[in-house]
């Protein structure tokens, strides 16, 4: 199937497409990294108009790259949300040399802050409540935070998530006070019922933080092990793993078919429900993402809501 060229109109779904589906995928977003940004030479050529577009800051990244990639990608029309990982920020003079960068030359305006994936700081900042309480990103449109359905052992070592749950309570209380347009980006997860468990657990708990659920969009099993590992993905994990027992599927590539389907059937089902979008994670490749998207009815634009 040729890629849809979303240049020239907007798309509609494919006929076969499952309507909670298309409707669940509405307004996805996806995350790019400097050099897989690289290998796209125009993302209009993949991605519907007004897809948000992450950009993962990994350690060791030059900002100079981060900055000239949200450039490229905003000036292809798609918002940009560059990752804030608050450990491999030196001080609050360096997290405002970032923020003006990106505002000046890629007019970003929405963030995500995140802890960071290593275990030691290299400055002043651990968390992201830390960046948030700065107030260097009073500007922005919008600022979303990390989300774990099934907990993360960085920050509860005991294996509970009292310390996340905390931490989730805080920022509900930052949302509360102030004008800040939030959202929860998840860590990719493989199971739909603990999902449904913890988003439900959310809102019982008076955190109403949209949840754009992290899905690992299709890749080799064996790929989809090797991320899922070293991401940290929790129980949700032993799906992968029964996958990886069958020998009739051993070759085959995972696709998240199931694990949306059921997302998608639940909140159709129960409109409150508190997943507002997908965060798709392309492990398998931006392209071989981007084309299971448009396939399963995610050609729509971003909802004004989210916007």
């Amino acid at each position: 199937m040729a890629l849809l060229n979303f240049r020239r109109k907007e798309t509609a779904a494919p006929s076969g497409a499952n309507a909670a589906v298309e409707a669940f995928l509405k307004g996805y977003s996806i995350e790019v990294m400097p050099r897989t940004a690289e290998k796209v030479e125009d993302f209009r050529d993949l991605l519907p108009a007004g897809t948000r577009v992450y950009i993962a800051h990994i350690d060791g990244t030059p900002i100079e790259d981060m900055v000239a990639t949200a450039k490229r990608i905003a000036a292809e029309g798609f918002p940009v949300m560059p990752h804030f990982p608050a450990r491999i920020i030196k001080d609050k003079a360096t997290l405002a040399d970032w923020i003006a960068r990106y505002q000046g030359e890629a007019d970003v305006k929405q963030a995500l802050l995140l802890g960071g994936g290593i275990s030691k700081p290299h400055g002043d900042f651990h968390c992201s409540m830390q960046l948030m309480e700065t107030g260097l990103f009073d500007g922005f449109d919008r600022l979303h935070v990390a989300g774990h359905p099934e907990g993360n052992k960085d920050i509860d070592p005991d294996g509970s998530d009292k310390n996340v749950m905390d931490a989730l309570r805080w920022k509900q209380a930052f949302k509360d006070r102030t004008d800040a347009k939030m959202a929860m980006a998840t860590q990719f997860c493989f199971e739909a019922k603990p999902v449904i468990k913890w988003v439900n657990r959310l809102q019982a708990e008076g955190i109403d933080i949209p949840v754009h659920i992290g899905v690992a969009g299709p890749a080799k099993l064996q790929t989809m092990i090797k991320f899922a590992i070293a991401c940290g993905v929790g129980p949700s994990l032993k799906v992968l793993q029964k996958r990886a027992m069958d020998v009739t599927k051993l070759l085959l590539p995972y696709e998240p078919n199931e694990f949306i389907t059921e997302l998608a059937a639940h909140k159709e089902a129960n409109p409150d429900f508190g997943i507002e979008s997908v965060h798709f994670f392309p492990l398998g490749g931006i392209k071989t993402n981007a084309t299971w998207a448009i396939e399963n009815g995610g050609a729509s634009a971003v909802p004004a809501a989210q916007a």
